[in-house]
């Protein structure tokens, strides 16, 4: 054990030898994929247009068939609701007095 009153031994560090670290970075090639994205739903989305404007001429309307049909449906009679039963008067809540002071 060691005695309390007596100061601990210097010691002396030393700072180690300075040195510096160089990090290079490669260049970066930056969004070419999200470009190319991009272009190629603007793409799609022009040869959808294209497609729908210019169809060779057809109209698909006019090749329907005629849809004017007569639909009659014999539905069975239904009995009468229930009547609603009468409700007593009831009068509207007060305020007690005195009330509440106005907003300013």
């Amino acid at each position: 054990m060691t005695d309390p009153n007596v100061p601990p031994e210097r010691v002396v560090v030393v700072d180690p030898p300075r040195q510096t670290t160089v990090n290079v970075q490669p260049e970066r090639s930056g969004g070419g994929g999200a470009m190319a994205f991009i272009v190629g739903g603007l793409l799609v989305v022009v040869a959808v247009i294209a497609f729908l404007v210019w169809n060779g001429g057809s109209n698909p309307v006019d090749k329907v068939a005629d849809t004017n049909v007569d639909v009659d449906v014999n539905l069975p009679d239904l009995p009468d609701a229930p009547k609603m039963p009468d409700l007593p008067n009831v009068e509207p809540p007060t305020v007690p007095s005195p009330g509440p002071q106005p907003a300013n």
